[in-house]
């Protein structure tokens, strides 16, 4: 009983530090793309509000909370004020099964680096961020908008098409871990991260994680110059800042995964696991903010074109000759 009390303890312990930090990385994960986009063109970014402007975070949230909430008369009440929170409430799950770091040891009691060490861990994430959708698709139906409504159906078409080539350029990886834990897989890279036996599985991966989170160049269901903002044309208030929040969150979400597929975890020599673990996701993070600075926006049909007759052979063709290979070593 005393062991399942503790055990209970622990576990609230570590969903509550995750999440509260997971929460500020969001909000000054905006600060940080800022400011590196503003370096990349030769520009200041946020300089006004405290040091370089790192108090514009908290500034842009109290503006939020602030400002005036409005629903449209047409819309779905109901589901216009549920679409935001199935949007983000996902994104934040999703960090249940990611290992960050080691076992470490606290008044002898020994406490995992993970929240949940589950032995389906990459099948929870991939169902619970497909969940996400329904959030933005929903938002787009609900709000009597015909731009909201365009760019939910075509992040519904997107999101979809993408999710696809994401989960079968992970596959490579689970065939030569033949687990599906994610503890597994970052254990399986104690001497070779596996981005060197699976450089196309990585490459795809990357791909379809920049448009799986409607970031540019694929941020097609957002398109100011066509819909406005798209699916959250009519949002405003905190409802808008949950839409951003997932954004944000599910960016952080799939650099990790990508950190502990293919770049060992937590692994690393000299540092703490959690530390490596932290510079490999904002080294990530980063290469999102700079593919946002550097190619422009997509037609949404070379977008489709692009994931249906690119990326999804070449996708099926990295399992082929993984097969092959794990056949022929033996």
């Amino acid at each position: 009983m005393m062991d399942l009390i503790l055990f209970s303890l622990v576990s609230g312990i570590k969903i509550s530090i995750v999440i509260g930090l997971l929460l500020l990385t969001i909000a000054y994960l905006i600060w940080v793309e800022r400011k590196v986009m503003a370096h990349m063109q030769v520009r200041l970014g946020p300089m006004r509000v405290g040091w370089h402007g790192l108090l514009q975070p908290i500034a842009d949230g109290l503006k939020l909370i602030f400002k005036e909430d409005i629903i449209p008369s047409q819309a779905n009440k109901i589901i216009f004020v549920v679409a935001p929170v199935i949007a983000v409430v996902p994104a934040l799950m999703s960090f249940a099964v990611i290992p960050f770091g080691d076992k470490i040891s606290i008044a002898g009691y020994s406490i995992d680096m993970v929240i949940a060490d589950v032995n389906i861990g990459i099948l929870y994430i991939l169902a619970v961020t497909s969940v996400g959708v329904y959030g933005i698709i929903l938002a787009g139906w609900s709000s009597s908008n015909k731009y909201s409504l365009l760019g939910g159906l075509r992040s519904s078409a997107q999101m979809i098409s993408y999710e696809l080539s994401l989960g079968l350029s992970l596959i490579g990886v689970l065939m030569m871990t033949q687990s599906l834990s994610l503890v597994d897989i970052v254990n399986a890279q104690s001497k070779w991260w596996f981005v060197i036996f699976q450089p196309i599985g990585f490459m795809v991966y990357a791909i379809s994680a920049i448009a799986e989170v409607n970031r540019c160049p694929f941020d097609l269901p957002e398109a100011e110059t066509e819909l406005v903002a798209g699916y959250h044309t009519e949002y405003s208030s905190m409802k808008f800042s949950l839409f951003f929040m997932a954004e944000y969150a599910n960016i952080i979400t799939v650099s990790a995964i990508a950190v502990s597929f293919f770049f060992g975890g937590w692994r690393g020599p000299f540092l703490p696991p959690v530390v490596w673990f932290l510079i490999k996701m904002f080294l990530c993070i980063f290469f999102f903010v700079w593919i946002r600075s550097t190619f422009p926006r997509f037609r949404y049909d070379q977008l489709m074109n692009f994931g249906w007759k690119f990326l999804l052979p070449v996708a099926i063709a990295n399992i082929l000759i993984t097969g092959l290979v794990m056949v022929l070593i033996g």
